[in-house]
């Protein structure tokens, strides 16, 4: 899937993608890829900044779960981040680097998810932590 089929899963849009790739979505699993790109928008001196790495999670689960509503006939849903709990960066991404981001689905109670994100460069784990992400409910 290139980054134009990467638009049907995720409700972000140009400048603020940060997926080009979904690699894996079942439903345990999203795993995405993003190449650092000069110029973007959360591109520092060079590097992925932290909040950068962070909507990547986010955007990761959301390709992940927009992957599936799709496979399912629904639209992808619509998320927010509503929690952040042990981040640690270990090292940023360089332009030029391509991360891969697995996001682990650990729990949900009615639409909020809390999911474990890891993003590594080749098999180097360079930062992570635990996300809570609520979907928008749709109208009925």
């Amino acid at each position: 899937m290139g980054q134009t089929d990467i638009l049907q899963y995720i409700p972000q849009r140009p400048p603020f993608v940060m997926i080009d790739e979904v690699l894996q979505a079942d439903d345990t699993i999203s795993k995405t890829s993003f190449m650092v790109r000069e110029g973007h928008l959360f591109v520092e001196n060079g590097v992925f900044t932290e909040p950068g790495l962070v909507e990547n999670m986010a955007q990761t689960a959301a390709a992940g779960t927009g992957y599936k509503a799709q496979q399912d006939g629904r639209s992808a849903p619509v998320g927010f981040i509503g929690a952040l709990k042990g981040l640690q960066v270990k090292e940023l991404p360089k332009t030029g680097d391509t991360i891969t981001t697995e996001i682990s689905f650990v729990h949900q109670v009615m639409n909020a998810h809390i999911v474990q994100g890891r993003i590594f460069i080749g098999d180097r784990e360079i930062a992570g932590c635990e996300l809570k992400i609520f979907l928008q409910t749709e109208q009925q």
